[in-house]
C-alpha cells in the first residue's frame, strides 16, 4: 500500500515551510495560557493557589493518553501496511509520551503533598498512570529489537487506557473525579480557557518533536544512501591504484 501523502520529500518540504508557524503558535498559546492561568484565573475556595498546578497536570495528563491512543493507531497501521513512517511515528510518540506521563507523576505528586500529605498513594488513578509510564519504557525497549513485536505491545497495552479513564468510578479512590467530559463541565470557563490553551500548546509541541525527529531520521537516510553509493567507488578506486602500483613495482 502507498501513500503518496508520506513521501519524504513532501515531508520535508512541509515541515520546513511550516515549522516555525507551528513554533510561533505554540509560544502564543503558552504565553496566553501562563498569563490567564497565574493572573486572570481566581484562587480556589478549598485549594487555595496551590490548585493551580492542575493548569499542566491535567493537560499532561490527557497527552499521555491521547499520544498513546494516537501510537496504538499507528501501530495497527504499520501491522497492515508496513510504511515506515508509521513505526516511525511510533518511536517518536513513545518518547513523547513518556515524558508527559513522567511530568504527570511529578505534578500529581506536588499537588497531592499538600492536598494528602503525602507524595505518593497507591491510589487505582495513580497505579495505572504509573503501569502506563512503565508500557512507554517497554515501547521504547521493544523497538531496539523488533518492530512488529514492539507494535504488537502497543495495542495490547492499550486496555491500560479505559483502566486509567474510569478508575476512579470503578473503584473508591482519593483521585478526584474527572471535572470535565463528554456531559460537560464543573470547572468555571476561567479555568477551563488556560487549561484548553495548554493543552492545545502541548499538542503543538508534540507535533514540532515529531517534525524535527523526522527530519533528523530522513536526513540521516539520506546521508547514509549517499555514503553506500560513495564508497564502493572509492573502494573501486583504491583497488585500481593498488593494481597499478604492484605493476610498477614488478616492471622495475
Amino acid at each position: 500500500m502507498y501513500f503518496e501523502i508520506l513521501r519524504p520529500y513532501l515531508i520535508m518540504l512541509c515541515s520546513f515551510r511550516y515549522a516555525r508557524i507551528l513554533i510561533g503558535f505554540c509560544c502564543f498559546l503558552a504565553a496566553m495560557a501562563i498569563y490567564l492561568s497565574i493572573w486572570v484565573a481566581p484562587s480556589d475556595f478549598q485549594q487555595g493557589e496551590n490548585y493551580r498546578i492542575i493548569y499542566v497536570h491535567v493537560p499532561a495528563a490527557w497527552m499521555s493518553l491521547l499520544i498513546y491512543i494516537a501510537m496504538a493507531i499507528s501501530s495497527v497501521l504499520f501491522l497492515l501496511t508496513k510504511h515506515p513512517l508509521f513505526q516511525l511515528f511510533s518511536k517518536s510518540g513513545a518518547k513523547i509520551g513518556a515524558l508527559f506521563t513522567l511530568f504527570t507523576l511529578l505534578t500529581g505528586g506536588f499537588w497531592g503533598k499538600p492536598m494528602w500529605g503525602t507524595f505518593w498513594v497507591w491510589d487505582a488513578r495513580l497505579t495505572s498512570v504509573l503501569i502506563l509510564f512503565f508500557i512507554y519504557l517497554g515501547v521504547l525497549r521493544f523497538q531496539q529489537f523488533s518492530v512488529d513485536v514492539a507494535s504488537i505491545f502497543i495495542c495490547i497495552g492499550l486496555i491500560n487506557i479505559p483502566i486509567i479513564k474510569f478508575s476512579v468510578n470503578w473503584w473508591n479512590t482519593l483521585h478526584q473525579p474527572s471535572s470535565i467530559s463528554q456531559f460537560g463541565t464543573s470547572i468555571h470557563i476561567s479555568m477551563l480557557i488556560p487549561i484548553l490553551l495548554i493543552l492545545t500548546s502541548f499538542l503543538c509541541l508534540s507535533g514540532i518533536f515529531f517534525i524535527l525527529e523526522t527530519r533528523q531520521i530522513i536526513l540521516s537516510f539520506s546521508s547514509f544512501s549517499v555514503k553506500s553509493q560513495i564508497n564502493p567507488q572509492n573502494n573501486n578506486r583504491k583497488q585500481v591504484s593498488f593494481y597499478t602500483d604492484n605493476r610498477s613495482s614488478k616492471s622495475t
